[in-house]
């Protein structure tokens, strides 16, 4: 994170650590967008990713007084993402059964040609879903966040080799999904 967001952050969480709460507005702002796609990349259903968010901004709020800028702000709210989209993950597993979508992957052909920008996103969301939370989850920080592996050890708790073996293992699983999705115009993607 560059030096003037981590102080903008900071002059941030002053204001509302002394009441200001158009500051906390801007906060959620400005990290939301990050945060959901965090939320997604374990919960893999943007409802329940959106719902947990309300929730994580909610425990921000009330210990924010906590923090004790030892970290970037983006690094302890992450992690309160990450433990709250897991614990929720947790929970959905014991009362919903995860169905497997077998036709995800099949688009028309008409659909394969001449991909565009936002249809490449598309795609690249469409994999992501297909992969285990873990990997999705290190692979959007490590390229989304640009977090280096000692960040993303902090924010996830994970070791350092568990990191590098997932991202490796996500790179290629988000590899293979985008080649059963796009076929051979995968290198249109790339």
């Amino acid at each position: 994170m560059k030096n003037s967001s981590k102080q903008q952050d900071y002059e941030l969480i002053r204001k509302i650590n002394d009441g200001d709460t158009s500051a906390f507005r801007q906060l959620v702002y400005m990290h939301k967008d990050v945060s959901l796609s965090l939320a997604i990349s374990i919960l893999k259903d943007p409802v329940i990713a959106e719902d947990v968010l309300q929730d994580v901004f909610i425990k921000v709020y009330h210990k924010l007084h906590t923090f004790q800028y030892k970290s970037t702000f983006s690094t302890w709210l992450y992690r309160i993402v990450i433990n709250t989209s897991y614990n929720e993950l947790k929970k959905k597993k014991h009362t919903v059964e995860i169905k497997e979508d077998n036709n995800a992957f099949d688009l028309p052909s008409s659909n394969r040609n001449n991909l565009i920008e936002a249809d490449q996103k598309k795609y690249i969301h469409l994999a992501l879903e297909k992969l285990r939370p873990d990997e999705a989850l290190l692979l959007r920080l490590f390229y989304l966040c640009e977090y280096k592996i000692k960040e993303i050890e902090k924010v996830t708790g994970f070791t350092s080799s568990k990191i590098k073996v997932d991202l490796h293992r996500g790179r290629e699983n988000l590899h293979f999904y985008l080649k059963q999705l796009l076929g051979d115009d995968l290198n249109n993607l790339l």
